[in-house]
């Protein structure tokens, strides 16, 4: 089970709440919980947009039946005795953000996080934070690229926490910071470091998460903002063309998702002789199963058994100090005007 969080002082009344918000992860490594979690997530309509009719009976009658126990075992692979590597990240953000906010602001600034899915919930921890005297609420979605999936997921989940209070505070949310300058020195800045000790790849490869094709095609701009993180970190770091590429992960289904897929792009770089690549994953603002299972495990399997000799993965940026600092920045600039 999850350990107990660090609980947050709202002892002095603040007027001013800082709410992280990331994915979610599920309460432990078994089967029920990650049931009761993979529920939540899928039934989410801007997650699985299909038509209800159409998707509820494949979710509750073979999603639910057959994916839990497989994706529990994974779990158990990258599961800590502090918890999910979700939760420990997104904790340890929070605690350092706090205590930066606390040196800069005093006690007129509270920094707490939720999970989309999962526990802690949104609806608790907004509910926390307001019944504590937060009068003004700046929420951060730790997903640097804009996808309604995420994102906008998220702010819908937000409007539902607020809609049957009688009072209402003044809001800000931020929607994305792909070509943040301070988010991509510090991505550019663990690359640097990652290579010093590890040595430069033929390839460096950014996997950011999938989405359908549908989604962009309809407007989405996630794969765009994808393509401009890459492009600044490759020409804050003078990569040459040839040196890269991006790929998208993690699909599932029959759609057609977001190309070059993952898997299938390091099967094939062997052949072309890229038997080298260091994988990052700048969409991930924590590692979770999603980087450390699927990208630093799953698939250094496929690149080596396809012929590959050197397989390194570029860990997220964490609670690192670059990537806090990052945020604090990001945060200020949103708060100006509260402070």
């Amino acid at each position: 089970m999850e350990k107990s969080r660090t609980a947050v002082n709202y002892a002095q009344r603040p007027r001013i709440g800082v709410l992280l918000t990331n994915l979610g992860t599920p309460d432990a490594p078994d089967k029920a919980a990650v049931k009761r979690y993979l529920k939540e997530f899928l039934s989410d309509p801007r997650v699985v947009d299909l038509s209800r009719w159409q998707w509820v009976p494949i979710l509750n009658g073979i999603i639910l039946n057959t994916r839990p126990a497989k994706s529990a075992a994974a779990y158990a692979t990258v599961w800590t005795e502090q918890g999910s590597p979700l939760m420990i990240h997104t904790q340890a953000q929070t605690n350092a953000l706090s205590h930066i906010m606390s040196e800069r602001h005093g006690d007129d600034v509270v920094v707490d996080f939720a999970m989309r899915y999962g526990n802690p919930s949104m609806a608790s921890v907004v509910e926390k934070m307001l019944d504590a005297g937060v009068e003004k609420l700046l929420v951060l979605p730790l997903f640097p690229q804009y996808s309604g999936a995420t994102v906008g997921s998220t702010s819908d989940a937000l409007n539902d926490c607020l809609e049957s209070r009688r009072s209402m505070p003044n809001l800000r949310f931020i929607s994305g910071y792909h070509d943040n300058e301070d988010y991509i020195a510090a991505l550019a800045l663990s690359i640097k470091r990652y290579q010093a000790e590890h040595g430069v790849p033929k390839k460096l490869v950014f996997s950011y998460h999938g989405v359908p094709q549908r989604y962009c095609d309809e407007g989405e701009p996630y794969e765009q903002q994808c393509h401009r993180t890459t492009q600044l970190v490759v020409d804050l770091l003078g990569l040459t063309e040839d040196s890269y590429m991006t790929v998208f992960q993690s699909r599932f289904g029959r759609e057609e998702w977001l190309r070059p897929y993952a898997d299938e792009t390091l099967a094939d770089l062997p052949s072309q002789g890229v038997d080298s690549v260091q994988v990052i994953c700048p969409g991930f603002s924590s590692d979770c199963l999603e980087t450390i299972e699927e990208m630093g495990e799953e698939n250094r399997e496929v690149f080596i058994d396809n012929g590959g000799t050197s397989y390194g993965f570029i860990p997220c940026l964490n609670s690192g100090q670059d990537h806090v600092a990052a945020l604090a920045h990001l945060i200020e600039d949103q708060l100006a005007g509260w402070l």
